[in-house]
């Protein structure tokens, strides 16, 4: 899944990117967006390690894309925002900052959110009304589109965003080659200065925002990543630091964009995937080759938390805590499978 950060001109973004992903924001690509990597960081890696010895670790990583900064008059905004709408998730970042105000940032871009929707929306409805005046062997078809659209349609006219309304299965599908960006899931990011405060309840507060915002002093954190560990082991002593909140920021983007991590493990390779919540366990394994998807029988499953507590397989199965389930299990976070197939 990849992931949109957006933000106004001078929010922070681009900074949030590279502090994310540790590659350098390219000029030559602020007005295509840039994409990189951000591997998800997991405590539970290491204690694996050291039960199975592998050759190899892997990290899932989040796919994030820099977006171009947008403009506070709205100009040209829709045509930036048209970058993102194959993304999955959304980060708004909001400057806090340098008397900026992230309250009316939001509303503006709720604004943004809005309009590049409503044209798409609009653009629809208004071909199906002239489609369903003309007798088309597929007029029925047409109208009982319209009959969907329209309301909602009705709801972005009213700057209702479409992930406030309870939206049925069939208003979902009609809409799903849209990808509007009011329906997506978002995490807001509130960039503060270097010495601003970092309790999420100051800032849910001022926004009023029911989603999950985070702040966090993104130009800091991004100057001491830059940093040689004993220096800034140093720094963050004298000023008072606790350490970067780069791995929460990322485990709970993991969690607002719907996917979680589950292992594989074993002395070649101890590995993180990721999986949309309520996949299966034959998308687990399809995620992991297709061939196990395809020959799949069962998957043997333990927690790895029971693994790193007993420190074995040996133990976890002598306390009957490996359980063999079928394809369409639904796998749980931090799940440890094994998957038998058929070739």
């Amino acid at each position: 899944m990849k992931i949109g950060l957006v933000g106004y001109q001078g929010s922070g973004k681009s900074t949030l990117f590279s502090w994310l992903t540790d590659v350098a924001a390219d000029p030559a690509l602020a007005h295509l967006g840039q994409t990189a990597m951000a591997a998800v960081p997991e405590p539970r890696v290491e204690p694996l390690c050291q039960i199975y010895h592998p050759k190899k670790v892997t990290l899932a990583s989040l796919e994030l894309m820099d977006t171009p900064g947008l403009t506070r008059s709205h100009e040209g905004n829709a045509a930036r925002l048209a970058l993102i709408r194959e993304a999955g998730c959304l980060v708004l970042v909001v400057a806090a900052f340098a008397g900026s105000d992230p309250l009316v940032d939001l509303r503006t871009f709720e604004e943004d959110l809005l309009l590049a929707d409503l044209e798409i929306v609009t653009g629809r409805v208004e071909k199906l009304r002239e489609l369903v005046k003309k007798p088309r062997p597929t007029r029925e078809q047409d109208q009982a589109e319209l009959a969907l659209l329209e309301p909602l349609l009705t709801s972005l006219e009213s700057a209702k965003a479409l992930r406030d309304l309870p939206l049925n299965d069939e208003q979902r599908k009609a809409i799903s080659s849209f990808r509007l960006l009011t329906q997506k899931p978002r995490l807001i990011v509130v960039n503060l200065a270097d010495d601003g405060d970092l309790d999420p309840a100051t800032y849910r507060a001022q926004l009023g925002a029911t989603e999950m915002v985070v702040p966090a002093r993104v130009g800091l954190e991004y100057e001491l990543s830059r940093m040689e560990p004993a220096e800034r082991a140093e720094f963050e002593a004298e000023m008072g630091l606790a350490g970067s909140r780069k791995d929460d920021l990322l485990r709970t983007l993991l969690d607002v964009s719907g996917q979680f991590l589950y292992f594989t493990a074993g002395e070649k390779e101890v590995r993180t995937w990721m999986l949309h919540k309520g996949g299966t366990a034959l998308e687990a394994a399809d995620n992991i080759h297709s061939d196990l998807a395809r020959g799949f029988i069962r998957a043997e499953t333990m927690k790895a938390d029971d693994l790193i507590r007993l420190g074995s397989e040996r133990e976890v199965k002598a306390k009957n805590l490996v359980r063999q389930e079928p394809k369409d299990y639904v796998v749980q976070e931090a799940d440890v499978l094994h998957v038998k197939f058929s070739v």
